[in-house]
Formats: structure tokens, sequence, C-alpha cells
């Protein structure tokens, strides 16, 4: 990328409505909390081979956005952040946390830049692409707060063919100790070899439970870093935020293509 000659379809510059910065890549949304993230995690940036500008939106936190019965509140933060990273020119806009789904919807029709708040919004495309006999296995932070209103918010049809199943309740100990409020401890912190563990081993139950499913479905920010390892075990194709990311910035950025006829 460094010492290359200028891009020569690059002449002309013209402003974008409202846009005070260019050349900017994904705008990401993260809860306002304190936890790391390892490299492939959303709100570590070192994982992505393109520009990456956060934006927290204030004030709301895990226990508000997953585990709080009246989510009204986050809207208006949301949307707030969500117009602050459009305006400095961010070519589409994503979220953090895949419940996130829950406020699809309001975003989308708030900017005018495309909107993936959650990774979930890659199931009804994996439906399409396994076929309708097979399931797709979605792998999620807390399968007690994956509501049908996050579901349907992304467009999943709920009475369509997939499975559930929450790292919480498997017992992944290494996400209690970032994600869930009531137990992390005052520094939160996790093992990459543990959480590893944990994560190749509850897809591996999965399937096994589930043996018509067609793909994975990671919906987690802090599952992708696993993504891999669970593939080689289960064989199946894995999806995550790291592949909807992805997807969104060669939607919004296309690239070039060079070789030889």
């Amino acid at each position: 990328m460094y010492y290359m000659g200028r891009d020569l379809g690059i002449n002309l510059i013209r402003a974008r409505k409202n846009h005070s910065c260019y050349g900017m890549g994904l705008g990401i949304m993260i809860l306002d909390e304190v936890y790391p993230g390892f490299p492939g995690d959303l709100r570590n940036a070192s994982g992505f081979q393109y520009p990456i500008q956060y934006e927290i939106i204030k004030n709301v936190d895990i226990n508000k956005l997953v585990f709080g019965k009246d989510k009204s509140p986050c809207l208006q933060p949301i949307l707030d952040a969500a117009k602050k990273l459009e305006s400095m020119g961010c070519k589409a806009i994503a979220a953090e946390c895949g419940y996130f789904a829950y406020f699809q919807k309001d975003v989308a029709g708030y900017v005018d830049i495309p909107v993936f708040m959650s990774s979930l919004l890659q199931v009804p495309f994996i439906q399409k692409l396994i076929g309708p006999n097979k399931s797709v296995g979605i792998v999620c932070a807390f399968q007690k707060y994956l509501t049908d209103v996050h579901l349907k918010n992304v467009g999943i049809d709920l009475n369509s063919n997939f499975v559930i199943q929450g790292a919480a309740e498997y017992g992944c100990t290494q996400f209690d100790n970032l994600w869930d409020y009531k137990k992390r401890p005052a520094v939160p912190q996790a093992y990459y070899d543990k959480a590893e563990e944990d994560m190749v081993s509850l897809c591996k139950e999965l399937v096994e439970k589930n043996p018509n499913i067609g793909a994975i479905m990671l919906e987690c920010t802090g599952m992708q870093p696993f993504g891999r390892a669970i593939q080689r075990e289960v064989d199946l194709p894995v999806f995550s935020w790291g592949t909807l990311l992805d997807y969104a910035y060669s939607a919004v950025n296309h690239r070039d293509y060079y070789g030889h006829v």
C-alpha cells in the first residue's frame, strides 16, 4: 500500500454532502464499556485491512443493550453516534454487537449510507446458500436475550431453518469475563487459548446434535477470532462480523482488477 504511485483514476475531487473527512472506510459504533478485544474483535482495529473510525455510544452499555427490557433509551444515543460517523465521512456504518439488530431499521432509516447493525443480517443470505433442507447454526452470546424482535428486524423468518446456542448458557467462562457484567472481574480479561477451546467445543457439539446444520453464524464480536479454528473442526462455512465487514467495505469501496488476457 505504501510508496505506490497515486491513483490516476482520482483527478477531480468533489465535496460529498456534509462529509468532513475523506478516504474513510467503515464507521463502527461501540458500547460505552471498557474491555479488551483480540485481533478480529470489532473493537480491535489492528485486525482489519481497511480504515476504521470508532464512535462510542454514550451511556449505552451491555446492560442496557442486551439485558435491559426497555431498550428505548438506547435509540437516540445510537442515532447520534451514527449521524456523527456519517458526517465524519464514513462510507458505511456498523455496530460492534449483534444485539444491535434491534435497531437495524431505525438507523438505516436515519442516515444516507449503508447500515450493518448486526452480523445476523447474513442469516437470510446464508439460508439461500445452503438450501431449504439445511439449518444455520447461530452461536450468540446470550441465547436468553436474543429475541424474536432482534431476528425479525434483520429479516430472519422465524419459521425458517436455524438453531441457536448461547455461549453463556454453554459455559464459556472467558466470554463471561468480558461481557457478563454480573460475572466479569473489575479488570475484564480473557485467555485466548481457553476462549478458543470453549468456542470450538461449543460449535462441535452444536453440529453433532444438529447434523443438518449447513453453516455456522457467529453473532458476537468476540467470536470471529476463533472462526478459523472452528472451521477446521466442523468443516463448514463460518460467517461472522468479520465476513460482514469485509463484504460491507468491498461494496462501498469497490476494488479495481489487474491482470492479463
